[in-house]
């Protein structure tokens, strides 16, 4: 036994390296993540109105958001390239912030998670948002980008807020 035993991404003399899951069994995998963005009411009402000079924001950040799901293994150094049979957006007016609210769930069948995605494509729509709009919004802010939910594999469902089966301690992690 060594020092990077419990280090997963490191080898026995601790360079990193992408973990070897053909071992594992393929299985079908989930995840809920999302982000949001907040504007001032002068931009998210621009956005709203499709009046942007940019185009339709909330369409290209959903094509954005898909896109950014496909690249996570590219932008991710040790991350696993999936074979993704879904990725669904949802983008929600939150007026309290004021701004938007992007969620993105995708699927696939495989050896390891599909959280990267998720996480990828919810911080690459949000990013296309802030890209559309920066000329007339500059003080834009990506909120808490988060995972919600996740299933499949050996460790089976979890949900942001419920205990956590992994800690001894029955924590969560809200």
């Amino acid at each position: 036994m060594n020092d990077y035993d419990h280090f997963p991404h490191l080898d026995d003399a601790g360079r990193a390296r992408m973990v070897d899951v053909g071992g594992k069994a393929v299985t079908r995998r989930r995840a809920l993540a999302e982000g949001s963005i907040r504007m001032n009411r002068e931009t998210l009402r621009a956005i709203l109105d499709r009046t942007v000079e940019k185009g339709d924001v909330l369409a290209v950040a959903r094509i954005a958001a898909v896109g950014g799901a496909k690249q996570a293994s590219n932008l991710v150094p040790l991350c696993h390239p999936l074979p993704l049979h879904s990725v669904a957006v949802e983008i929600e007016v939150v007026e309290e912030l004021p701004g938007l609210r992007l969620t993105a769930e995708t699927t696939t069948e495989a050896r390891t998670g599909v959280e990267m995605e998720a996480l990828c494509a919810v911080t690459t729509g949000l990013l296309a948002v802030y890209d559309m709009c920066k000329s007339m919004d500059r003080a834009m802010e990506l909120g808490t980008v988060r995972l919600l939910e996740k299933e499949g594999g050996r460790s089976g469902m979890w949900r942001r807020g419920e205990p956590d089966p992994r800690r001894r301690d029955g924590s969560t992690h809200s």
